[in-house]
């Protein structure tokens, strides 16, 4: 009845509205295949990457992983993207509503990316590194703690399945690192010293003296040492054969052989040179990985350049902090005291480390509703990252399932409580929780109005732009009253800043991983094993490490262009909620938004 009764109203007011709503109802309603086109775009998507799909929730895929190093796994990739590109060119923007306009244009810019992407052999012929591989993601999942569910017989025989496609990558990955490093695209020393150990770890395993494998403590037999007690005796027990099967038979032995070519073959071939000019096309690809990562057009000279700029703004204003506080000495001095004073480092067990974030968060809870209309209903909590990945891992935000069953988790490395140094943590669960990672991808996963396909789109220039847009956000939210997490705050902003010269230095300018460590330790304040860590974070993903800050920048500069010209009616909740309310987009999209709602609520 209800239905009903709303048809009935809908009728209605078309029939008494004037020409101009009247054109809207019928192109709304005209425009069905184009909602049938992105409704099949967004399902063809999660196809051909069942992985995105087991994050956002999705688990109809959960025994999929394609060989995305194939030859078949390309073609189908390419067709895929060179079929949408050409349906979109039958859909003129005079015939869509503002809102479908907007996702065509998202739709022509995700096709155009991927198939440029595509062009590349980098991703095919160096599919591991030590942070960002797809190997890292199985390994996580393997824990039975992550994404991918673990609470069926099904979910068991669903990863059962996974793995042994899993396998086939592994196999197929080692053949094309061959390949490749035979021509010429091969990961530097460094970053191969870094993935040697993950792989080591996955070959140990307990004999007996009898000769008897005891798989208990591998980390893929997990699953099994937790199945929950309402399986059945006999499902327990197929499923344990089952898996000590594979894992005996499979996978051990491709992890052995990868561990061991890594750490001869690999690690002699790999390169001295630290950034990706030196593989085949490299210039050309860094040029792909900019436009990719700051959805701009800008160049690698005028990055490099705006983030010398604001390395000298930002040491400006720690100056400022290090009168405040009294410290006599330069600003290096000052950063090698921050690093080592020990009563920054009040903690001894994870659990306390764990405890302050969560305190963090309840200290800014009673200001959030001054800054934000909307609120994500996913839930939310903060972990230690797992040991297998601490040692190279940075603090991470993972999001939660889409259908609420899963939070979203606030990864943090621990790798040693009583030295973690909690100067930044403010402004470090700003960016990675609230109101940053979490508040944006769950309220985008939330938002009933976006078309699928756009519920789980990621661009890091927007993305990671917001996050670290929040963190200028902690004075307002009733944070930053202690000095040394405001230079926290400033830290963080510096890292990013810093990664604009050291990214462009290594990628386009020549600089080695030793320079870019050293301009990192003379502009901030991280320790050396953190600044190490990050700086092969970038030599790993080139490009990446730049769309923090472009963001940032963008969405200041949008605002600072909201305040001004709208004056007494800028309300900055409304402003959020227009930055956040598309989800994620290029940011020439969100500029064009944001221009628009000035000049309607002028």
């Amino acid at each position: 009845m209800k239905k009903l009764l709303i048809a009935c109203l809908t009728i209605s007011l078309v029939l008494v509205s004037c020409k101009e709503d009247v054109k809207e109802e019928i192109i709304a309603t005209e425009n069905s295949e184009f909602t049938a086109m992105l409704e099949s775009y967004g399902e063809g998507k999660l196809k051909l990457n069942p992985i995105e799909a087991t994050f956002i929730g999705d688990s109809r895929f959960d025994a999929a992983f394609p060989n995305f190093l194939s030859d078949a796994y390309q073609e189908d990739y390419n067709t895929f993207y060179t079929s949408y590109t050409s349906q979109l060119k039958a859909f003129n923007d005079a015939d869509l509503t503002e809102s479908e306009q907007m996702s065509k244009a998202i739709m022509v810019w995700d096709c155009e990316m991927a198939l440029a992407q595509a062009s590349f052999k980098n991703d095919v012929y160096m599919p591991i590194n030590q942070m960002w591989s797809v190997n890292l993601t199985m390994t996580q999942w393997a824990s039975g703690t992550s994404a991918q569910p673990f609470k069926t017989v099904k979910n068991y025989e669903d990863w059962l399945q996974r793995l042994e496609q899993y396998n086939v990558w592994l196999q197929t990955a080692e053949e094309r690192m061959k390949q490749g490093s035979a021509e010429g695209y091969v990961l530097p020393k460094s970053l191969i010293t870094k993935v040697i150990p993950q792989f080591d770890a996955l070959t140990k395993v307990n004999t007996s003296a009898e000769g008897i494998t005891d798989l208990s403590d591998h980390l893929f037999f997990a699953p099994i040492i937790a199945m929950p007690d309402s399986f059945s005796e006999e499902d327990k027990e197929r499923l344990n054969e089952v898996y000590s099967k594979l894992l005996t038979d499979k996978l051990l032995p491709s992890f052995k052989s990868l561990a061991f070519y890594l750490k001869s073959n690999y690690l002699n071939a790999g390169r001295m040179s630290s950034g990706i000019s030196d593989v085949p096309n490299g210039k050309a690809y860094y040029d792909y990985a900019i436009k990719f990562y700051t959805t701009t057009n800008m160049t690698a000279d005028e990055i490099h350049n705006l983030g010398l700029k604001e390395v000298s703004r930002i040491l400006a204003e720690m100056e400022k902090v290090k009168e405040q506080v009294g410290f006599e000495g330069d600003l290096k001095s000052f950063f090698n005291d921050v690093r080592t004073n020990k009563a920054l480092m009040p903690f001894k067990t994870p659990e306390e480390v764990i405890a302050n974030f969560n305190a963090i968060h309840n200290t800014m809870k009673p200001k959030l509703n001054e800054l934000f209309a909307n609120k994500p209903k996913a839930a939310f909590i903060v972990k230690q990252t797992e040991k297998f990945r601490e040692a190279s891992a940075s603090a991470e935000y993972n999001p939660g399932a889409s259908d609420g069953s899963r939070p979203g988790v606030f990864y943090v490395p621990i790798i040693d409580a009583a030295t973690y140094n909690t100067f930044s943590d403010e402004a470090l669960f700003l960016h990675e929780a609230i109101p940053g990672h979490h508040y944006q991808i769950s309220l985008t996963q939330e938002n009933e109005d976006l078309p699928e396909f756009r519920k789980s789109l990621w661009y890091s220039a927007y993305g990671e732009g917001w996050a670290l847009y929040t963190e200028s956000l902690g004075k307002e939210l009733g944070l930053y009253t202690d000095p040394y997490q405001y230079f926290g705050m400033l830290g963080m902003e510096m890292h990013r800043a810093i990664r604009l010269v050291v990214d462009t230095g290594i990628h386009a300018k020549g600089w080695s991983r030793e320079k870019a460590i050293q301009y990192s330790l003379d502009n901030e304040a991280e320790s050396e094993a953190s600044i190490t860590s990050e700086i092969e974070r970038y030599m790993a993903m080139p490009g990446q490490a730049l769309s923090y800050k472009i963001g940032q920048l963008k969405i200041r500069e949008l605002r600072a262009k909201a305040e001004q010209q709208m004056g007494d009616a800028f309300d900055i909740k409304a402003f959020h909620a227009q930055v956040l309310e598309t989800g994620c987009i290029p940011l020439a999209l969100l500029e064009k938004k944001i221009d628009a709602w000035i000049a309607k609520t002028k």
